[in-house]
């Protein structure tokens, strides 16, 4: 990945090598595994077992680190950490015949997801009392009286159709005009059919 060189590992020279990385995957929509040595020494926190880890996790969008208790365990642990991801914690055997790793279960923490509260103002706005909406995002932004810019309430929307859809029943969706992209807000009243 890099020279060695007189100089000694920095965060800064850490964070750089990963932040270029990160920057070609995202620039060419590939996902780069990137497989890094641990530390010998123990932690409470796993994650400081990775040579150079703050420099690292800092620029990269997650880390998994794999261990077992003793170099001769048939069994393992695949921790998982991330920006946007729950922490998860999985349990592995390693099959005898076949010499492959299997999930023999999980330790992950509970995981509630947090509310998003551009969806929950969509979702107290469009309703069966207030079935329909349309408009642009700025219009929008001023009738919910949210602090966020057009574009990111666009990206947001149509990232979160889904979920919006699942917690409020709005359907969300979207149309070129020749003045403007309009947002159109439908509530489906008929969800429990």
């Amino acid at each position: 990945m890099r020279e060695a060189d007189g100089d000694t590992y920095s965060y800064a020279r850490d964070y750089d090598v990963i932040a270029g990385l990160k920057a070609f995957a995202d620039r060419t929509g590939i996902c780069l595994i990137l497989v890094h040595h641990t530390r010998k020494q123990k932690s409470d926190d796993n994650f400081d077992r990775i040579s150079g880890i703050n420099g690292l996790l800092d620029a990269a969008d997650g880390a998994f680190i794999m261990y077992k208790n003793k170099r001769s365990d048939g069994d393992a642990t695949i921790e998982v950490s991330g920006r946007d991801q729950p922490d998860k914690k999985f349990m592995l055997t390693r099959n005898k015949e076949t010499l492959c790793w299997e999930l023999s279960g999980e330790k992950s923490p509970e995981y509630t997801e947090p509310p998003e509260p551009v969806l929950e103002a969509i979702g107290n706005f469009i309703n069966a009392d207030n079935p329909t909406w349309d408009g642009t995002a700025t219009e929008l932004i001023e009738k919910l009286e949210l602090d966020i810019k057009p574009n990111a309430l666009s990206l947001k929307l149509n990232v979160n159709a889904g979920k919006l859809y699942n917690l409020f029943f709005v359907q969300y969706s979207n149309k070129w005009t020749h003045k403007a992209k309009l947002i159109q807000l439908r509530y489906d009243a008929d969800h429990r059919s």
